[in-house]
């Protein structure tokens, strides 16, 4: 046994000694030195990847968090009695991105979903037990004991009108929101319901499910606890149906990116109408229901498509409402346009003068999906068609300039390109 650990030694730590090359005269120090350095790269990554899962993926937190604020009844929801009471509501594999929003896909009733919830107060716990309770006190705090019915209706409207705008469907949007919060249908909101829906509706992402409720291009709320929902999961989270992994996106070059995207990308047709979908989107958003509304991030990351290759978007955190960019680039300073950009790109115009950013984004969510679109539709597309679609795709990009004053035009680009690529498709099995 001796013998062998003083081998290991050796083989670990002394790759290039003579006493190694002396005991085993038949092996090649050039081998071992890559099994050694194959060693050592080897438990860097276990641990880097150990180390960033139990960093990003706190989901024992998340129930113990929401559990708790259900047992004290300080909370409610139509997911609480399966997650706390009978477990049958299962974390299953973590898709978190930050700490602070955790993402788990799920079991619920035989059927796969995805779970979210915020632990932003829950952090504190690993090192403070005592403070897991203040969440109660921080995020469940409104409305308060003694609020009436009608005042947390004109609380509801206030808070609507504030990021959505003034819209006249308002009214409707309240009404669905009370009765998503009455759990057990009895008539009546308790405070423990109130609570509850109040918290998530601060929650930017589940404000856009209910606003985008209508449309069959978002993911279907299924239920919550708290502030912790449940939605359907998309079996496709990415437009080319496949990610490169993360710990080699850094390490392959664009090209390879592209190649694989191809390879693994759905058949031109199916490719057409997810794509269509995807331009309807952004026409629902475009002065909607209940207003005007900005892709923020552009990537075929956060945008994918079900089984039937129906376009569904995958993360709305990167969308955002007018109220809230025009809220961010009210009074900014700047010095040129980059400092007035909301998220990734949705940027407005800087005033040199006045040092201050204008409050209306330049580029059209149209302009951006195109560009989005020119790689994913051009390769592989007929022949008869690409020169035209090159066409349409270029003139969609090129679209600038305020929204309220380009509406007619923004329009008749978007159902151009629908038009030839539904025609294309129409009439075939992939329609």
């Amino acid at each position: 046994m001796r013998r062998i650990r003083r081998l290991v030694h050796l083989v670990l730590f002394c790759p290039f000694s003579k006493g190694l090359q002396s005991r085993l005269p038949g092996i090649k120090v050039k081998y071992l030195l890559v099994v050694w350095l194959g060693i050592f790269v080897g438990s860097w990554v276990a641990y880097m990847h150990y180390s960033s899962y139990s960093e990003l993926c706190r989901g024992h937190i998340c129930r113990m968090i929401i559990c708790d604020q259900y047992k004290k009844g300080i909370i409610s929801g139509s997911t609480c009695k399966d997650l706390c009471e009978e477990r049958s509501l299962l974390f299953q594999h973590c898709l978190s991105s930050s700490p602070t929003q955790q993402v788990y896909s799920g079991l619920w009733r035989e059927r796969e979903v995805i779970i979210k919830c915020g632990i932003e107060e829950a952090l504190k716990a690993d090192s403070h037990p005592d403070s897991v309770p203040r969440r109660d006190v921080v995020l469940f705090d409104k409305p308060t004991r003694g609020t009436s019915m009608d005042e947390f209706k004109e609380m509801l409207l206030n808070f609507l009108k504030s990021n959505l705008g003034d819209q006249p469907s308002l009214a409707a949007l309240v009404s669905r929101i009370i009765a998503m919060a009455d759990v057990n249908r009895d008539g009546k909101v308790s405070l423990a319901e109130a609570k509850s829906i109040w918290a998530l509706l601060q929650l930017n992402e589940f404000l856009l499910m209910l606003s985008l409720h209508e449309k069959e291009h978002t993911s279907k709320l299924l239920g919550h606890c708290g502030d912790l929902y449940v939605t359907e999961k998309i079996p496709h989270t990415s437009l080319y149906g496949v990610d490169v992994p993360p710990f080699l996106q850094s390490l392959l070059p664009s090209v390879v990116h592209q190649i694989i995207h191809q390879w693994f990308a759905p058949a031109w047709p199916r490719r057409a109408k997810i794509a269509i979908g995807l331009l309807e989107f952004v026409e629902e958003i475009f002065h909607g229901t209940y207003g005007n509304f900005y892709i923020c991030e552009t990537g075929f990351k956060n945008v994918g498509y079900n089984d039937k290759y129906d376009f569904k978007m995958v993360n709305l955190r990167k969308v955002a409402t007018e109220m809230t960019i025009r809220g961010f680039l009210k009074g900014r300073h700047c010095e040129q346009n980059v400092d007035c950009t909301y998220g990734k790109d949705c940027t407005a115009t800087c005033d040199k003068l006045m040092k201050q950013c204008k409050s209306e984004v330049v580029q059209p969510n149209l302009a951006k999906v195109c560009g989005l679109l020119q790689d994913y539709l051009l390769y592989g597309a007929p022949l008869e068609l690409k020169e035209e679609l090159q066409k349409q795709l270029r003139t969609c990009m090129t679209l600038s300039g305020l929204a309220s004053q380009m509406e007619v035009h923004h329009s008749l680009v978007l159902n151009n390109l629908k038009t030839l690529l539904w025609k294309k498709i129409s009439n075939t099995k992939y329609s």
